[in-house]
Protein backbone atom coordinates (compact mmCIF):
# COMPACT_ATOMS: atom_id res chain seq x y z
CA UNK A 1 0.00 0.00 0.00
CA UNK A 2 1.30 3.61 -1.00
CA UNK A 3 2.41 5.98 1.85
CA UNK A 4 -0.69 7.70 -0.46
CA UNK A 5 -2.91 5.55 0.60
CA UNK A 6 -1.59 5.38 3.81
CA UNK A 7 -2.16 9.25 4.47
CA UNK A 8 -5.75 8.73 3.05
CA UNK A 9 -6.65 6.12 5.35
CA UNK A 10 -5.73 7.59 8.54
CA UNK A 11 -7.24 11.02 7.88
CA UNK A 12 -10.15 8.87 6.77
CA UNK A 13 -10.44 7.86 10.67
CA UNK A 14 -12.09 10.62 12.25
CA UNK A 15 -14.50 11.21 10.00
CA UNK A 16 -15.52 7.37 10.26
CA UNK A 17 -15.72 7.59 14.33
CA UNK A 18 -18.06 10.70 13.71
CA UNK A 19 -20.18 8.78 11.48
CA UNK A 20 -20.49 5.91 14.42
CA UNK A 21 -21.28 8.36 17.80
CA UNK A 22 -23.87 10.34 14.81
CA UNK A 23 -25.37 6.06 14.28
CA UNK A 24 -28.36 5.89 11.64
CA UNK A 25 -26.57 4.37 9.00
CA UNK A 26 -28.47 1.40 7.61
CA UNK A 27 -25.29 -0.52 7.21
CA UNK A 28 -27.34 -3.09 5.09
CA UNK A 29 -26.56 -6.79 6.79
CA UNK A 30 -27.74 -9.06 9.53
CA UNK A 31 -27.59 -6.33 11.79
CA UNK A 32 -29.95 -4.36 10.37
CA UNK A 33 -32.51 -6.73 10.91
CA UNK A 34 -34.73 -7.22 14.08
CA UNK A 35 -32.85 -10.11 15.40
CA UNK A 36 -29.66 -8.32 14.91
CA UNK A 37 -31.05 -5.53 17.20
CA UNK A 38 -32.35 -7.33 19.60
CA UNK A 39 -30.71 -6.47 23.44
CA UNK A 40 -28.08 -9.07 24.22
CA UNK A 41 -27.81 -10.07 20.88
CA UNK A 42 -23.82 -10.56 20.28
CA UNK A 43 -22.27 -8.54 17.53
CA UNK A 44 -19.80 -10.25 15.60
CA UNK A 45 -17.59 -9.21 12.61
CA UNK A 46 -15.26 -11.93 10.85
CA UNK A 47 -12.57 -11.29 7.78
CA UNK A 48 -13.71 -13.67 5.51
CA UNK A 49 -16.81 -15.65 4.85
CA UNK A 50 -15.61 -19.41 6.33
CA UNK A 51 -15.18 -18.12 9.41
CA UNK A 52 -18.74 -16.74 9.58
CA UNK A 53 -19.34 -20.46 9.61
CA UNK A 54 -18.27 -21.16 12.41
CA UNK A 55 -19.47 -18.23 13.78
CA UNK A 56 -23.02 -18.91 13.25
CA UNK A 57 -22.68 -22.15 14.08
CA UNK A 58 -21.23 -21.96 17.58
CA UNK A 59 -23.02 -18.86 18.31
CA UNK A 60 -26.05 -19.60 17.00
CA UNK A 61 -29.10 -17.72 18.21
CA UNK A 62 -26.96 -15.66 20.26
CA UNK A 63 -25.15 -14.00 17.48
CA UNK A 64 -25.34 -11.53 14.66
CA UNK A 65 -22.82 -12.36 12.18
CA UNK A 66 -21.24 -9.80 9.46
CA UNK A 67 -18.32 -9.99 7.07
CA UNK A 68 -15.73 -8.34 6.17
CA UNK A 69 -14.89 -9.35 2.80
CA UNK A 70 -17.93 -10.24 0.86
CA UNK A 71 -18.33 -13.48 -0.96
CA UNK A 72 -16.73 -13.09 -4.56
CA UNK A 73 -14.16 -10.42 -2.61
CA UNK A 74 -10.64 -11.62 -2.17
CA UNK A 75 -8.82 -11.26 1.12
CA UNK A 76 -5.76 -10.26 -0.46
CA UNK A 77 -6.40 -7.18 -1.67
CA UNK A 78 -9.81 -6.10 -0.47
CA UNK A 79 -10.41 -2.83 1.29
CA UNK A 80 -13.22 -2.36 3.63
CA UNK A 81 -16.33 0.55 2.67
CA UNK A 82 -16.82 3.07 5.35
CA UNK A 83 -19.97 1.29 6.21
CA UNK A 84 -18.63 -1.72 6.97
CA UNK A 85 -16.10 0.24 9.42
CA UNK A 86 -19.16 2.22 11.55
CA UNK A 87 -20.37 -1.59 11.35
CA UNK A 88 -17.09 -2.25 13.17
CA UNK A 89 -17.83 0.52 15.75
CA UNK A 90 -20.74 -1.45 17.23
CA UNK A 91 -19.50 -5.18 17.05
CA UNK A 92 -18.07 -6.93 20.38
CA UNK A 93 -16.20 -9.93 18.52
CA UNK A 94 -14.00 -9.42 15.86
CA UNK A 95 -12.60 -13.19 13.95
CA UNK A 96 -10.08 -12.77 11.90
CA UNK A 97 -7.88 -15.26 10.17
CA UNK A 98 -5.24 -14.58 11.86
CA UNK A 99 -2.73 -16.53 9.42
CA UNK A 100 -1.18 -13.86 7.16
CA UNK A 101 -4.05 -12.38 4.90
CA UNK A 102 -3.22 -9.13 3.20
CA UNK A 103 -6.47 -7.62 4.32
CA UNK A 104 -5.84 -7.99 8.23
CA UNK A 105 -2.33 -7.22 7.67
CA UNK A 106 -3.59 -3.70 6.23
CA UNK A 107 -6.61 -2.87 8.54
CA UNK A 108 -6.44 -4.03 12.18
CA UNK A 109 -4.32 -1.36 13.36
CA UNK A 110 -6.95 1.07 12.27
CA UNK A 111 -9.91 -1.31 12.73
CA UNK A 112 -8.53 -1.07 16.84
CA UNK A 113 -8.27 2.56 16.84
CA UNK A 114 -11.92 3.13 15.61
CA UNK A 115 -13.01 0.70 18.35
CA UNK A 116 -10.33 -0.04 21.56
CA UNK A 117 -13.07 -2.42 23.33
CA UNK A 118 -13.11 -4.54 20.44
CA UNK A 119 -12.43 -8.62 21.18
CA UNK A 120 -9.99 -9.77 18.79
CA UNK A 121 -10.31 -13.89 18.24
CA UNK A 122 -7.43 -15.21 16.37
CA UNK A 123 -9.19 -18.20 14.55
CA UNK A 124 -6.04 -19.92 13.87
CA UNK A 125 -4.37 -20.18 17.22
CA UNK A 126 -3.17 -23.04 17.89
CA UNK A 127 -2.94 -24.23 14.22
CA UNK A 128 1.06 -24.83 12.74
CA UNK A 129 0.88 -22.62 9.71
CA UNK A 130 2.83 -23.64 6.53
CA UNK A 131 5.42 -22.00 4.94
CA UNK A 132 4.27 -20.89 0.95
CA UNK A 133 6.05 -23.02 -1.58
CA UNK A 134 7.77 -20.87 -3.74
CA UNK A 135 9.39 -21.17 -7.27
CA UNK A 136 12.80 -19.51 -7.16
CA UNK A 137 12.61 -18.77 -10.40
CA UNK A 138 11.74 -20.77 -13.84
CA UNK A 139 13.35 -24.41 -14.54
CA UNK A 140 14.98 -24.07 -10.98
CA UNK A 141 13.70 -26.47 -8.03
CA UNK A 142 10.91 -24.72 -5.35
CA UNK A 143 12.11 -23.41 -2.30
CA UNK A 144 10.63 -22.42 0.78
CA UNK A 145 10.44 -18.68 2.01
CA UNK A 146 9.83 -17.50 5.30
CA UNK A 147 5.96 -16.40 4.93
CA UNK A 148 3.15 -18.43 5.50
CA UNK A 149 0.28 -19.80 3.44
CA UNK A 150 -3.12 -17.94 5.10
CA UNK A 151 -5.70 -20.91 3.82
CA UNK A 152 -5.48 -22.88 7.24
CA UNK A 153 -9.21 -23.70 7.55
CA UNK A 154 -9.47 -25.81 4.62
CA UNK A 155 -9.22 -29.39 6.42
CA UNK A 156 -11.43 -30.11 9.33
CA UNK A 157 -8.79 -30.78 11.72
CA UNK A 158 -8.34 -27.02 11.68
CA UNK A 159 -11.61 -26.59 11.61
CA UNK A 160 -11.04 -27.97 15.00
CA UNK A 161 -8.94 -25.78 16.26
CA UNK A 162 -11.31 -22.49 14.62
CA UNK A 163 -14.33 -23.44 16.30
CA UNK A 164 -12.64 -24.08 19.82
CA UNK A 165 -11.21 -20.46 19.37
CA UNK A 166 -14.75 -18.93 18.41
CA UNK A 167 -16.02 -21.09 21.36
CA UNK A 168 -13.79 -19.54 23.54
CA UNK A 169 -14.21 -15.63 22.48
CA UNK A 170 -17.84 -15.93 22.59
CA UNK A 171 -17.57 -17.18 26.30
CA UNK A 172 -15.54 -14.75 26.95
CA UNK A 173 -17.35 -11.52 25.68
CA UNK A 174 -20.86 -13.20 26.82
CA UNK A 175 -20.16 -15.25 29.81
CA UNK A 176 -24.27 -15.71 30.60
CA UNK A 177 -24.78 -18.04 27.20
CA UNK A 178 -21.92 -20.15 27.94
CA UNK A 179 -23.03 -22.81 27.95
CA UNK A 180 -25.04 -23.07 24.58
CA UNK A 181 -21.65 -22.38 23.24
CA UNK A 182 -19.69 -24.83 24.68
CA UNK A 183 -22.82 -26.92 23.50
CA UNK A 184 -22.87 -26.11 20.04
CA UNK A 185 -18.88 -26.20 19.19
CA UNK A 186 -19.26 -29.59 20.82
CA UNK A 187 -21.92 -30.50 18.23
CA UNK A 188 -19.58 -28.92 15.30
CA UNK A 189 -16.18 -30.85 16.70
CA UNK A 190 -17.97 -34.09 16.54
CA UNK A 191 -19.28 -33.34 12.94
CA UNK A 192 -15.54 -32.08 11.79
CA UNK A 193 -13.74 -34.95 13.10
CA UNK A 194 -16.39 -37.63 11.50
CA UNK A 195 -15.60 -34.97 7.82
CA UNK A 196 -12.00 -35.45 8.44
CA UNK A 197 -12.57 -39.35 8.65
CA UNK A 198 -15.03 -39.85 5.70
CA UNK A 199 -12.15 -37.63 3.66
CA UNK A 200 -9.29 -39.92 4.78
CA UNK A 201 -11.37 -43.06 3.53
CA UNK A 202 -12.21 -41.18 0.22
CA UNK A 203 -8.53 -40.67 -0.78
CA UNK A 204 -7.53 -44.17 0.58
CA UNK A 205 -8.14 -45.85 -2.47
CA UNK A 206 -6.78 -43.36 -4.86
CA UNK A 207 -3.56 -43.75 -6.50
CA UNK A 208 -2.52 -41.18 -8.51
CA UNK A 209 -1.83 -38.29 -5.97
CA UNK A 210 -1.26 -34.54 -7.90
CA UNK A 211 -3.87 -31.98 -8.34
CA UNK A 212 -3.46 -28.73 -10.03
CA UNK A 213 -5.12 -25.26 -9.15
CA UNK A 214 -4.38 -21.90 -10.39
CA UNK A 215 -4.38 -20.21 -6.73
CA UNK A 216 -2.51 -22.11 -4.40
CA UNK A 217 -5.34 -22.24 -1.77
CA UNK A 218 -4.92 -26.10 -1.15
CA UNK A 219 -1.58 -26.55 0.49
CA UNK A 220 -3.54 -27.56 3.91
CA UNK A 221 -5.35 -29.50 2.80
CA UNK A 222 -3.06 -31.10 0.37
CA UNK A 223 -1.22 -32.04 3.14
CA UNK A 224 -3.09 -33.45 5.64
CA UNK A 225 -4.25 -36.22 2.88
CA UNK A 226 -1.04 -37.41 1.65
CA UNK A 227 -1.21 -34.99 -1.60
CA UNK A 228 0.41 -33.11 -3.85
CA UNK A 229 -0.69 -29.46 -4.96
CA UNK A 230 0.83 -28.27 -8.23
CA UNK A 231 -0.43 -24.41 -8.40
CA UNK A 232 0.11 -21.98 -11.08
CA UNK A 233 -0.32 -18.31 -9.72
CA UNK A 234 2.15 -16.98 -7.39
CA UNK A 235 1.42 -13.76 -5.38
CA UNK A 236 -1.78 -12.71 -7.20
CA UNK A 237 0.33 -11.85 -10.26
CA UNK A 238 -0.42 -12.70 -14.12
CA UNK A 239 2.14 -15.18 -14.96
CA UNK A 240 4.96 -14.19 -17.66
CA UNK A 241 5.24 -16.35 -21.03
CA UNK A 242 8.33 -18.28 -18.84
CA UNK A 243 6.17 -18.83 -16.16
CA UNK A 244 3.18 -20.08 -18.80
CA UNK A 245 5.49 -22.50 -19.88
CA UNK A 246 7.13 -23.81 -17.23
CA UNK A 247 3.40 -24.90 -16.23
CA UNK A 248 2.47 -26.33 -19.48
CA UNK A 249 5.40 -28.51 -19.25
CA UNK A 250 4.29 -29.81 -15.67
CA UNK A 251 0.91 -30.31 -16.34
CA UNK A 252 1.79 -32.49 -19.76
CA UNK A 253 4.16 -34.74 -17.22
CA UNK A 254 1.71 -35.45 -14.61
CA UNK A 255 -1.17 -36.02 -17.07
CA UNK A 256 -2.67 -33.33 -15.81
CA UNK A 257 -6.62 -33.34 -16.86
CA UNK A 258 -8.31 -30.73 -15.06
CA UNK A 259 -7.17 -27.14 -13.99
CA UNK A 260 -9.06 -26.01 -10.71
CA UNK A 261 -9.69 -22.52 -10.68
CA UNK A 262 -12.05 -20.46 -7.92
CA UNK A 263 -14.15 -17.77 -8.02
CA UNK A 264 -11.86 -14.76 -7.31
CA UNK A 265 -9.32 -15.67 -10.06
CA UNK A 266 -9.19 -15.33 -13.11
CA UNK A 267 -9.68 -17.75 -15.71
CA UNK A 268 -7.72 -16.71 -18.66
CA UNK A 269 -4.55 -17.89 -18.09
CA UNK A 270 -5.83 -20.93 -16.44
CA UNK A 271 -7.90 -21.69 -19.82
CA UNK A 272 -4.66 -21.36 -21.53
CA UNK A 273 -3.08 -24.02 -19.84
CA UNK A 274 -6.18 -26.20 -20.04
CA UNK A 275 -6.21 -25.56 -23.88
CA UNK A 276 -2.21 -26.66 -24.29
CA UNK A 277 -2.44 -29.70 -22.53
CA UNK A 278 -6.13 -30.82 -23.35
CA UNK A 279 -7.22 -30.21 -20.26
CA UNK A 280 -10.56 -29.60 -18.43
CA UNK A 281 -10.99 -26.63 -16.07
CA UNK A 282 -13.14 -27.63 -12.88
CA UNK A 283 -14.62 -24.96 -10.05
CA UNK A 284 -13.24 -25.47 -6.12
CA UNK A 285 -13.99 -22.31 -3.93
CA UNK A 286 -11.61 -21.85 -0.70
CA UNK A 287 -14.15 -18.48 0.64
CA UNK A 288 -17.55 -20.89 0.23
CA UNK A 289 -20.04 -20.23 3.21
CA UNK A 290 -21.30 -23.88 3.67
CA UNK A 291 -17.92 -25.03 5.26
CA UNK A 292 -18.46 -29.03 5.16
CA UNK A 293 -20.57 -29.37 2.09
CA UNK A 294 -17.24 -27.16 0.45
CA UNK A 295 -14.53 -29.42 1.57
CA UNK A 296 -17.15 -32.39 0.50
CA UNK A 297 -17.21 -30.82 -2.96
CA UNK A 298 -13.66 -30.42 -3.10
CA UNK A 299 -12.84 -33.63 -2.28
CA UNK A 300 -15.18 -35.18 -5.30
CA UNK A 301 -13.73 -32.89 -7.78
CA UNK A 302 -10.36 -33.82 -6.51
CA UNK A 303 -11.06 -37.45 -6.49
CA UNK A 304 -12.87 -37.34 -9.69
CA UNK A 305 -9.42 -35.43 -11.56
CA UNK A 306 -7.07 -38.02 -10.23
CA UNK A 307 -9.13 -41.00 -12.07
Amino acid sequence: MTAVNNVRHWLLAPVLLLMILLGGCDIGNKWGDEKGREEGTLKVISSIVPLSYFVERVGGEHVAVSVMVPPGGNPHSYEPTPQQMVQLGEASVFVKAGSGVEFELDWMPRMMSLNGDLQVCNASEGVELQPIKRHAAAHKAQHYHAQFDPHFWLTPLNGVRIARNVERALVAADPANAAAYKANAGALVAELEMLDKEIRTTFGGVTKKRFLVFHPAWGYYANAYGLEQIAVEEEGKSLTPLQMQRVIQQAAAHRISVIFVSPQSSESQAAAIASEVGAKLGRVDALAYDYQANLRNATRAFVESMQ
